[in-house]
């Protein structure tokens, strides 16, 4: 049973700029809720009911967000947001100074005390549940699971990559990671989605991580020493991914939403249709 849940959300979010000059990348809203939201909500109908936000400077807004509302107008998405909070515990802890991923992480070696936990990464919405297939996963294997998905081949430096062996429909070993390889030397198009089980043998080897690209400690280059002490499994997620830290997923999440929304949908379908139609 994975009874805790970690997100970091405590990047700059420089790609979503000037939007996230005043407000974090994680509070840009996708139709109806910020994308922080979908993230804890994910958590939530996976089981998981204890959750520890990793913050940064100028994220008060999220820990705003979380605290139990004071509007009486009757919402149905403030309603929903409102039955999580009174049954889940949300805790935040700030990251001191930018130092990547890896380092976010550490943060929670505290909260998570000696258990696996789930890692959702705070500015990527997946649909369905990620995190809970991953989970059905880890009741076979009871080991630490990463997500990933195919990418273009030209797009592969943008993410952590695994080296794979399959061993079941969807379900690999993974016998090397790499953080934003080129073209060249990435192993597969298999890219980390960021949705991971983690074990919490990690924290030992992120205090052994140096750093990596970018100068900052790459989960990626943990997770390549956790590989050699147990072994980890890749998931290979069939369903939607989208990454908000980038403006052009942004648009196709809020797109593509609000056309599964009852009450949006047949507006946005009209609208796209007189486009197609001039």
């Amino acid at each position: 049973m994975i009874r805790k849940a970690v997100i970091p959300a405590a990047g700059l979010g420089t790609r979503m700029l000037p939007i996230t000059k005043a407000q974090p990348k994680e509070m840009v809203p996708v139709v109806h809720k910020p994308v922080i939201q979908y993230v804890v909500e994910e958590a939530y109908y996976a089981g998981i009911r204890e959750i520890l936000i990793i913050t940064g400077k100028h994220k008060r807004a999220i820990e705003d967000h979380f605290d139990r509302s004071d509007v009486k107008k009757e919402n149905k998405f403030l309603d929903e947001l409102d039955k999580i909070l009174e049954e889940v515990d949300i805790f935040f802890v700030r990251q001191k100074e930018q130092r990547g991923l890896g380092d976010a992480v550490r943060y929670a070696k505290g909260f998570v005390d000696n258990e696996p936990f789930a890692l959702l990464l705070g500015d990527v919405i997946t649909i369905p549940n990620c995190t809970r297939e991953l989970m059905e996963v880890y009741k076979r294997y009871k080991t630490s699971i990463v997500a990933v998905e195919e990418v273009p081949k030209e797009k592969v430096s943008l993410y952590g990559v695994v080296s794979v062996k399959e061993i079941e429909d969807r379900v690999f070993v993974v016998e090397d990671l790499v953080e934003k390889p080129s073209i060249e030397e990435a192993p597969s198009n298999l890219a980390i989605l960021g949705r991971y089980i983690l074990s919490p043998e990690v924290f030992e080897c992120i205090e052994k991580t140096e750093a990596g690209v970018g100068g900052e400690i790459q989960l990626t280059d943990a997770l390549r020493i956790l590989n050699k002490r147990e072994r980890i499994y890749a998931y290979l997620f069939k369903g939607k991914r989208y990454d908000i830290g980038n403006k052009a997923d942004w648009l196709l999440a809020n797109i593509e939403l609000a056309l599964d929304d009852d009450d949006l949908g047949k507006h946005v379908r009209e609208y796209i249709k007189s486009m197609i139609d001039r």
